[in-house]
């Protein structure tokens, strides 16, 4: 069971991660009506909110460098949880900045999964 949390965990965060430096708008694929984000302590709930969000941010384009992933098999039947942290270049800027970020997945029942609960943190410091 933990080996399959760790190789559903190891390629979803490949897959989110080369949405979120390619397209954008194919990240809201991956959330659902119930999805919650927790993006700098505020809460948005609702895959097009959620999407919104993301939309918004002040930025046009940045490159994530993973440092560590920590996955683990959640409660719910099948469910993974992913622990992420790493730096993020974004386009024009010197310095990266260290962020954390978990995610909790979800089983679709088709084979695939959706993110019920996404926590970012800018890691200051």
């Amino acid at each position: 069971m933990e080996e399959q949390a760790e190789l559903v965990g190891l390629a979803f965060m490949e897959h989110y991660y080369h949405l979120f430096d390619h397209d954008w708008a194919a990240l809201v694929l991956l959330y659902n009506p119930t999805s919650m984000l927790t993006f700098e302590g505020q809460r948005i709930q609702g895959a097009d909110h959620i999407s919104a969000k993301i939309n918004q941010l002040p930025f046009d384009q940045c490159r994530q460098a993973i440092s560590t992933v920590d996955c683990q098999p959640s409660a719910v039947a099948g469910g993974v949880v992913v622990f992420v942290s790493g730096s993020l270049q974004l386009q024009g800027e010197e310095h990266s900045l260290r962020f954390s970020q978990m995610f909790h997945l979800i089983p679709t029942g088709e084979g695939g999964y959706f993110v019920q609960n996404d926590m970012f943190r800018l890691n200051y410091g």
